[in-house]
């Protein structure tokens, strides 16, 4: 019997960490600075997820976008975020996504969703830090809110 191979798919990071200024996370209306950058006038238009990685010690070591959606939601995969994060090597990660809508209050589907990928990633040795849910005049961070 022959053995076939398949070959493994690759995804990387949207920015290595030499490309960007390092900024240090110490509370979430720094990491929601950061991750305005990813967004401009289609804040208001549609849902995009993005991932932060983090070091132990708190630095930005990369991110990427996870997904994009419609106006009223996106998917995104917990399997997709773990590669992203292991790929990194991180200690930590921080996800942010946007409500068009402008109401900065998660959903259940987002709360859902953060359990589902802290419990994933606490498996890997691997904090969820926070989820972040921005709108165009503010967010909420679902760690301040008590709900990580």
């Amino acid at each position: 019997m022959k053995t076939t191979y398949v070959k493994s798919r690759q995804i990387t990071c949207v920015s290595e960490p030499s490309t960007f200024k390092k900024v240090k996370v110490t509370s979430p209306d720094i990491a929601q600075r950061f991750a305005r950058q990813f967004y401009h006038e289609d804040i208001e238009l549609y849902e995009s997820m993005f991932i932060m990685m983090l070091s132990r010690t708190g630095m930005i070591t990369s991110y990427a976008k996870i997904s994009q959606g419609g106006t009223a939601g996106t998917v995104a995969d917990p399997k997709i975020i773990a590669k992203y994060a292991v790929d990194d090597l991180c200690a930590s990660v921080i996800l942010v996504h946007n409500h068009p809508s402008g109401n900065p209050e998660p959903s259940q589907p987002d709360k859902d969703l953060t359990k589902k990928v802290k419990i994933g990633l606490g498996m890997l040795d691997i904090k969820l830090h926070d989820h972040i849910i921005l709108t165009t005049d503010g967010y909420t961070s679902l760690a301040n809110e008590g709900l990580i």
